[in-house]
């Protein structure tokens, strides 16, 4: 069965009794679930363009959690993790931690705490997903520029009048002023800040020299 299209929590356990308790207890808190029985079934099926969290066990025969957080990662994949952990795996839950894992729970896991682990998880997603959605629009933008266009937009949002562009360009200030007025259009600016702001996002800090 494919995931709902809406905000999805992703369970991967090999445990059948852990992933119907996690799964029964999401959905009577209104949070649309899939559950899977292992890493690889979830690669198979996974759409990255589907928004939520994945709740993973971390310790998992054949492809664990660790290895799927690896994978995703390689993926571009920016879905949160919660890591479910068993007593010995303090250590294993450290390195995913500083794999970037949103938060790991101990099993037994308090409902309680694993609602709100889910929410806030969900809640990254969007954030993260909504920046990403700025960001390509930014980008869409840049890349309706021309050349010489580039150049002159690393040379405003350096703080350069006209006339050092002109200079720094070999081109007349007139010819500068068009092709600022044409950048500021096609950006959909109404100020230099708001352009350096836009360009910066996307790592263009000017032209400085």
């Amino acid at each position: 069965m494919p995931p709902p299209a809406g905000p999805t929590a992703f369970i991967v356990d090999d445990d059948e009794a852990v992933r119907k308790a996690v799964s029964r207890l999401l959905r009577s808190a209104g949070i649309a679930v899939a559950i899977f029985a292992s890493p690889r079934e979830f690669l198979a099926q996974y759409d990255p363009a589907t928004p939520g969290c994945l709740v993973l066990d971390i310790a998992m025969p054949d492809f664990n959690g660790l290895q799927l957080q690896t994978t995703l990662g390689e993926k571009g994949s920016i879905l949160p993790i919660i890591f479910l952990t068993g007593q010995g795996d303090v250590s294993k839950s450290v390195q995913a931690m500083k794999r970037g894992a949103f938060d790991f729970l101990s099993k037994p896991v308090k409902d309680k705490d694993l609602l709100t682990a889910v929410r806030a998880a969900i809640e990254r997603d969007a954030v993260a997903r909504r920046e990403q959605a700025k960001l390509s629009e930014i980008r869409t933008r840049l890349d309706t520029l021309t050349p010489r266009e580039e150049e002159v937009l690393e040379h405003v949002v350096s703080g350069k009048l006209n006339k050092q562009i002109a200079a720094d360009l070999g081109i007349t200030e007139a010819t500068v002023k068009m092709h600022r007025a044409r950048v500021m259009a096609k950006m959909k600016v109404q100020s230099v800040a708001e352009l350096a702001r836009l360009t910066e996002r996307c790592g263009i800090r000017g032209n400085s020299e």
